[in-house]
């Protein structure tokens, strides 16, 4: 009786590896009503079940987290298409040999850029070395979107100093995966930006931005709005690239058209180098 228990067992994770095979073999997925609620994709896919993946998306990193002791980060956003130095002179290097004029220029362009992915190592460098030898409910660790360029070298820097580091990925429509450098059981991969922003900020004892495009400024600006109104407690924002920042966004213009009052220019600070990033961090909590 016990052996045909054993095999007759429809345990749920045994349940979810069949229907992944299925899947893999190129089989298509028919709707079965005697599937239990939480086993079957079909039902969790629906419009209206939408709240509970909403639900599971919150718990399931949130959970995680917490059983890895990971209670405060600093999240660091940049562009995903900064290269290593290293891979950056190589690309240089190449297109130099191949004679090819616009790919140099893209490859010395990179090469500039390589220097804000150095910085950012050395940033979850300083980080992973303050926190080493904290009690665990003081540490610090380095939180990412988990992707390559800025993201990758934060949590690389605090990666080559045997630290955990956090990625929180988003699914989208092109390949990709978490970069090597995050912690494997605090890799976490969302569909709902919506829910990946709010994870960000869930433990976030500050917040870095290096430069970077349309998803960088969409996140800075948003937790931005959230402390300016109150939604979020008061954190350390701090914008690495004096240059890049002025250039990009004339905050002063917000301020001269009232759409903006002069003390909300103190919710960030613009600076230049990791140790300046780190120095404001440690300045806010008094560390």
């Amino acid at each position: 009786m016990e052996q045909h228990q054993r095999l007759t067992e429809r345990r749920l994770a045994d349940a979810w590896a069949e229907l992944q095979n299925y899947a893999d073999q190129g089989n298509p997925l028919e709707a079965d009503a005697y599937r239990l609620a939480f086993a079957d994709p079909e039902f969790l896919l629906r419009r209206e079940t939408r709240g509970i993946r909403f639900q599971l998306e919150l718990l399931k990193p949130d959970l995680d987290q917490t059983a890895a002791g990971i209670e405060n980060t600093i999240v660091v956003y940049g562009s995903a298409r900064f290269p290593a130095p290293e891979d950056a002179q190589a690309a240089l290097k190449a297109a130099q040999a191949a004679g090819d004029a616009q790919a140099v220029v893209a490859a010395e362009r990179d090469v500039r850029n390589a220097g804000y992915y150095d910085q950012a190592r050395q940033f979850g460098a300083l980080v992973a070395r303050y926190s080493a030898g904290k009690p665990a409910s003081e540490r610090i660790y380095i939180a990412t979107g988990g992707g390559p360029g800025i993201m990758e070298a934060a949590n690389r820097g605090a990666h080559e100093q045997g630290a955990a580091t956090v990625g929180l990925n988003i699914a989208l429509p092109h390949e990709q995966q978490a970069n090597p450098y995050v912690t494997p059981s605090l890799s976490f991969k969302f569909h709902y930006f919506a829910l990946r922003k709010m994870h960000f900020m869930m433990r976030a004892k500050a917040l870095v931005a290096f430069p970077g495009g349309f998803g960088t400024l969409d996140e800075l600006f948003e937790v931005l709005t959230l402390v300016q109104t109150g939604k979020a407690k008061p954190v350390p924002i701090v914008l690495c690239g004096s240059d890049y920042w002025q250039r990009l966004i004339n905050f002063d213009v917000l301020v001269e058209m009232g759409a903006i009052s002069p003390k909300d220019l103190e919710l960030f600070t613009c600076v230049d180098t990791p140790e300046a990033i780190w120095s404001t961090i440690k300045g806010f909590y008094d560390l």
